[in-house]
């Protein structure tokens, strides 16, 4: 049995918790918070025995991996004492602010002997495996846009002025690292890297980005990555070919996928529903550690992710108005 501990008490994690009770092999027996009083009212609100204050001991007490859920800053730090204290480490997306950083940990992981995994839902999703064996009936592909546009309820906080973590530069927060990096690595796991990459945000009052898009090239195609936490779009993500185009409704979690044929016939095919959204990444660490297994293709496409991320800032024109 795995003894996993956790790292923030944000909703995230609360969700983590309730995967872990419906996942064999693994089982939370202690939570991390800077704030004493605030980690036990956490442990005790979701049920776990042990708290702590303390990194250091709680990384040297009986516990065999950490998640980690913390400000996005937070992570890489957080994940190199676990690693390096010989614990496997399973760390939210996105798992670090930068490729070379998560070069970095991957390299401490190796010598030390741990998995370190990020916790990307959707590489573990069974929608995304449809969705590469649909990619063969819509001829050649030429055209991808991939949009995951959400308005958050902090937003309104922004707007009043108030300081929320996910709308905080000094916590690597916005709209890219936040959602725009879901459409990202679905992208990379579909297609591989880009060729280039060029971007545009709009700039909210905290100074982050509240939405964006990036255009990437591949070789006979082009792709758009559209992103939002200041709006709502309801449209799906597509990726359409010369005979047919795909329709996904949701890129992050796809429950119904649509293909449209240039003859006009469309069959929409339902996803069968899953325990919970996040239960794929948890079987996958849970296997990877039991086994002793190779998380080496789970590395790259988090590292690729990361590169793409890297571009897109550094090829990114930010609109200047902050709203």
């Amino acid at each position: 049995m795995i003894r996993l501990a956790t790292i923030g008490t944000s909703a995230i994690t609360r969700r983590l918790i309730e995967v872990v009770g419906l996942t064999e092999g693994i089982t939370v027996t202690a939570a991390y918070s800077r704030d004493a009083a605030r980690g036990r009212a956490f442990a005790d609100s979701v049920g776990v025995v042990g708290a702590f204050s303390d990194l250091a001991t709680m990384l040297s007490s009986d516990i065999d991996a950490v998640y980690i859920a913390s400000p996005n800053t937070a992570h890489d730090e957080q994940a190199l004492a676990a690693v390096r204290a010989g614990k496997h480490v399973l760390v939210e997306k996105p798992a670090v602010t930068s490729a070379a950083a998560w070069d970095r940990l991957c390299a401490e992981a190796r010598d030390h002997g741990v998995v370190l995994l990020e916790a990307m839902r959707t590489e573990y999703d069974p929608g995304l495996d449809v969705i590469r064996e649909l990619l063969g009936s819509l001829g050649t592909i030429r055209r991808v846009q991939l949009s995951y546009q959400k308005r958050s309820s902090r937003y309104d906080q922004v707007l009043a002025g108030e300081r929320v973590n996910i709308f905080d530069p000094a916590m690597a927060g916005g709209a890219l690292m936040d959602l725009g990096v879901y459409c990202i690595h679905a992208l990379v796991s579909l297609f591989g890297e880009p060729d280039t990459v060029r971007g545009a945000w709009v700039t909210v009052a905290s100074g982050v980005d509240g939405a964006g898009s990036a255009l990437c090239t591949y070789p006979g195609f082009v792709a758009e990555v559209m992103y939002s936490k200041i709006t709502t779009s309801r449209l799906p993500s597509e990726i359409q070919g010369e005979q047919g185009t795909l329709l996904i409704d949701q890129i992050a979690a796809p429950s119904s996928l649509t293909v449209e044929m240039l003859d006009g016939t469309s069959t929409t095919r339902a996803l069968p529903a899953v325990p919970h959204v996040l239960v794929g990444e948890v079987e996958r660490f849970v296997d990877l550690v039991e086994t002793s297994g190779d998380a080496t293709h789970d590395q790259h496409l988090t590292a690729a992710t990361l590169r793409v991320i890297d571009a897109i800032r550094a090829e990114s024109t930010p609109d200047q108005t902050r709203i």
